[in-house]
C-alpha cells in the first residue's frame, strides 16, 4: 500500500513542480515569479523527503532541512531585493 501512496504523491508533487515552472515563467508579475520560485524549493523539498521515505534513509530528511533553510533565505533576499532594491540596508 505504500508503494501505492508513494508513486501518487510522486506524480502530484512532480505535476505541481511543473505547473510551478510554468508560473516562473509565464508569469506577468514579479511577484508571481517569486511565489513560483518559493513554490519550486517546497516542491523540491518534497520530493526529497519522498525519496527518503521511499529509500528508507534519513539523509535525505536532513538535506531537506538545509534546502528549507536556504529556500527561505533567498526567498526573502529576494522579495527585500525587489522592493528596496538593496537586501542589506
Amino acid at each position: 500500500m505504500i508503494d501505492i501512496a508513494l508513486v501518487f504523491a510522486f506524480v502530484t508533487v512532480g505535476a505541481a513542480q511543473v505547473m510551478a515552472m510554468i508560473r516562473l515563467m509565464r508569469g506577468p508579475h514579479i511577484g508571481d515569479r517569486i511565489l513560483a520560485l518559493d513554490t519550486m524549493v517546497i516542491n523540491a523539498i518534497a520530493l526529497i523527503v519522498l525519496i527518503g521515505v521511499q529509500w528508507g534513509t534519513q539523509m535525505y530528511f536532513e538535506s531537506g532541512m538545509i534546502i528549507a533553510m536556504l529556500g527561505f533565505i533567498s526567498t526573502v533576499a529576494l522579495a527585500r531585493f525587489v522592493l528596496r532594491g538593496d537586501i542589506i540596508e
